[in-house]
């Protein structure tokens, strides 16, 4: 792919995007466990010591491309705490906001879910459930906030929480799979949560 090799006495910044790109293609097609160092350096073209001044090992690396997005998610829950506005609305905006950066790193998101509920592949560990717990619990605040202020009917939240966490891993599972006749988009996630807001039965 005409790749620029890098230099250890002056390295730049190409090389080790090619680095990453390379070592998140080879773990999503052979795993972490059956990617190798000399594979991911091949596939970027550059050496061995590019790759250990940028991430050290493998681990390194692996930790690079996954912990970034990790963090970036996270900030974005946090920013929804402090929002003014209704709860159906910062909870609507939450779930296409989250669905968005989801589909901006699917490739990432891939290598999670293979790390996370495939067989052990010995890569180092990362605490994906407490980013789930924390989407949870913001999602399960603006429900409960939604019931104080008479927007929402008074329902355990928890049961409504399940709802709306549903509908979006639903959404991401389907992008994940990439069917062209089960396209997602924001607008159908959104749909999806104004079924959930206001219900299926026939009002009185």
């Amino acid at each position: 792919m005409g790749r620029l090799k890098g230099n250890i006495d002056s390295p730049d910044e190409t090389a080790r995007n090619h680095l990453l790109a390379s070592a998140l293609k080879l773990f999503n097609q052979k795993g972490y466990a059956g990617t190798t160092v000399r594979e991911i350096v091949a596939d970027a073209g550059v050496t061995k010591p590019v790759l250990y001044y940028y991430f050290g090992n493998k681990e390194g690396i692996y930790l690079e491309i996954l912990e970034g997005p990790l963090q970036k998610f996270e900030e974005l829950l946090e920013n929804f705490c402090c929002e003014g506005g209704r709860a159906s609305e910062k909870l609507k905006a939450l779930c296409e906001s989250s669905f968005q950066f989801y589909c901006e790193n699917i490739e990432k998101a891939k290598l999670m879910n293979a790390i996370y509920y495939g067989p052990p592949q010995g890569a180092p560990y990362l605490n994906f459930e407490a980013y789930h717990a924390k989407l949870s619990n913001t999602v399960e605040q603006l429900v409960e906030e939604g019931i104080r202020t008479h927007e929402f009917c008074e329902m355990d939240p928890k049961d409504i929480t399940l709802a709306i966490i549903g509908a979006f891993h639903i959404a991401m599972d389907i992008m994940l799979c990439q069917t062209p006749r089960t396209t997602v988009s924001q607008d159908v996630l959104s749909r999806i949560l104004n079924v959930i807001f206001h219900g299926i039965l026939k009002k009185e």
